[in-house]
């Protein structure tokens, strides 16, 4: 008897192999990742190329850094004669203009040194103008003994023409000699009192005379001293620092305040050593202040480039020649000029932090300073002082001379 087929169905209860999917379902994944991954590698080329372009154009050509500051000129106001604060009329923070009183001292011993100077001074000029008066009389002086020289050789001649004949005594023909020489000797002595005179006057008129300078000096000494006693503002500015009070007694040189002028300002951007190779002078260069933010962008140029690194001028230098030595990127400063409109829409401080991005384009100009800047202002108070006081002396010399010759 034949045996039974087997019935390959799922009654039968046995568990054959599934059939292998098809190989196109797994396609649909695959693809899609390496679209994913193609987009991934365009996007990160066109950022490369991006930055490679904005690097050619633009990043190439500048130098930032971010370790600079804001500096100006600070004028310490010091006293330049000793004495007591009389009264102090700025406060701290307070804008001045150039020549408004700061500090006053009490100015009484001054006043009295004044007084006796001028004084001084116009008996000076009295005595001088007496010398030039004396010349006159001691020139009408010699003419007199020259005249009675003259007039006593002529007695002496007549009689010694006559004296033979007996109509003269010889003793009177000795006193006539007797007399011409005492003439002629009081004649030398009016002659050399008269030079001694000249010698005092000659070669200078009576504003000139040795005397008379010595006594002005000595008076425009006490007119600066006096004027000194009022301490001026030097220069426009705001008041910071200061330490003087009313009564305090001050000597001469101690600091009593500082004038800071905040529309002279300038940045000192530190920049690395490594970046100063292509940095020129008068490259234009953009900033921006930590105090206004980025709303606020200055222009400038590079003025100017420091003679040494920062170190270099320490207080303590470092020793590289030590054993013990450790490789450390320097620093330069380097000045940057800024425009007086930025300043004047966006005001900064002495110190504050500043941004700093130079263009470096511009080749064509030297890489060292190659002229002196701008001079810091100054003050003309003491000038001003002394051309009052000379003023005074003349006046002083022209009132007394009118009032000799009278």
């Amino acid at each position: 008897m034949n045996p039974a087929p087997l019935q390959n169905d799922a009654s039968s209860g046995g568990n054959p192999a599934s059939p292998a999917p098809p190989a196109s379902a797994q396609t649909p994944d695959s693809g899609a990742r390496r679209r994913a991954l193609l987009m991934l590698c365009g996007a990160f080329l066109g950022l490369a190329a991006l930055w490679g372009t904005y690097w050619f154009f633009v990043s190439r050509w500048q130098e930032s850094t971010d370790d600079a500051y804001v500096a100006g000129h600070v004028a310490q106001i010091t006293p330049q004669v000793a004495g007591t604060v009389r009264a102090v009329r700025v406060e701290d923070t307070d804008r001045v203009s150039a020549g408004d009183t700061l500090v006053e001292l009490d100015d009484a011993d001054n006043q009295i040194a004044l007084r006796e100077a001028e004084a001084a001074l116009a008996r000076t000029v009295r005595e001088a103008r007496a010398l030039y008066v004396n010349n006159r009389a001691l020139r009408a002086q010699v003419a007199a003994r020259q005249a009675e020289v003259d007039r006593l050789a002529l007695d002496l001649s007549r009689r010694e023409a006559i004296v033979e004949s007996g109509a003269v005594a010889q003793e009177e023909l000795d006193h006539t000699r007797e007399a011409l020489r005492a003439a002629k000797a009081n004649f030398s002595q009016a002659r050399e009192q008269l030079a001694a005179n000249r010698a005092l006057t000659d070669g200078s008129s009576l504003a000139e005379h040795p005397a008379v300078l010595h006594a002005a000096a000595q008076f425009e000494a006490a007119y600066l001293a006096l004027s000194r006693t009022r301490i001026v503002a030097p220069t426009d500015g705001q008041v910071a620092r200061r330490s003087v009070q009313i009564g305090q007694k001050v000597a001469a040189g101690a600091p009593l305040m500082a004038l800071i002028d905040l529309d002279r300002l300038w940045v000192d951007a530190n920049f690395k050593e490594v970046q100063l190779d292509r940095m020129r002078l008068g490259q234009t260069v953009t900033l921006t202040a930590d105090l206004h933010g980025a709303k606020a962008r200055y222009r400038g140029r590079v003025a100017g480039f420091a003679a040494g690194t920062g170190s270099a001028f320490a207080l303590l230098p470092a020793q590289n020649a030590t054993g013990n030595w450790i490789k450390v990127v320097q620093r330069v400063p380097v000045r940057i000029e800024l425009e007086a409109e930025d300043l004047k829409a966006y005001p900064l401080r002495v110190g504050l932090s500043m941004r700093v991005t130079v263009d470096l384009r511009d080749q064509a100009s030297e890489a060292i300073n190659q002229e002196s800047a701008a001079a810091a202002p100054f003050s003309a108070a003491s000038g001003k002082a002394l051309a009052e006081a000379r003023l005074r002396v003349e006046a002083i010399i022209r009132a007394h001379d009118v009032a000799l010759s009278r």
